[in-house]
């Protein structure tokens, strides 16, 4: 009776000073976060993603803190309540065109599933997550723009995003040039 007492007030302790754990912040929030510095924002405007259900607004924010540019492509979704946006840094437009290539690669096998339902995706550093699931052997491309239910974007093809990356990354290589 003892010892499951001690246990107990154990593991009040322990709960109470427990630290809550700390959010990973995306990283376009950790650079504009800074503070006691000027932070300029220039937006790009790009080609929209025809969605099935609508279109995204797509374009490349470039942030100047201080001395250091950044950039980041961003995709919007209105809502029918507010809008949710992505923000993806270059280095992560790279690695999810990588992750498109495969999922491709993997799409034209899984297209012949005997499972009822198969979904196959990717999710970035920053959590923006590019996917397809398969049912009744249809292929439905889908993008994710945040945890919630609104950030979703069904796609027509795969084509669609790939072509957004693919000219968001070659617009923020011509403004690093500038």
């Amino acid at each position: 009776m003892r010892n499951i007492l001690v246990i107990i007030i154990l593991l009040i302790c322990n709960l109470a000073f427990a630290q809550p754990p700390k959010v990973k912040e995306s990283k376009m929030l950790d650079f504009v976060s800074k503070k006691g510095v000027i932070m300029k924002f220039e937006d790009f405007n790009l080609p929209k993603i025809k969605s099935a259900y609508g279109n995204c607004e797509v374009k490349i924010r470039k942030i100047v803190s201080g001395e250091i540019a950044k950039y980041f492509l961003q995709i919007s979704k209105k809502g029918k309540y507010n809008t949710v946006t992505s923000s993806i840094a270059y280095e992560d437009i790279i690695e999810i065109e990588k992750a498109l290539t495969a999922l491709k690669i993997q799409a034209t096998k899984d297209i012949s599933t005997r499972a009822d339902y198969l979904e196959n995706k990717f999710i970035s550093d920053d959590e923006f997550l590019l996917g397809y699931y398969v049912s009744k052997n249809k292929i439905t491309w889908y993008m994710k723009l945040d945890t919630g239910n609104d950030g979703t974007v069904f796609l027509k093809s795969d084509e669609v995003i790939a072509n957004a990356l693919k000219t968001g990354r070659e617009k923020i290589t011509l403004l690093k040039q500038e």
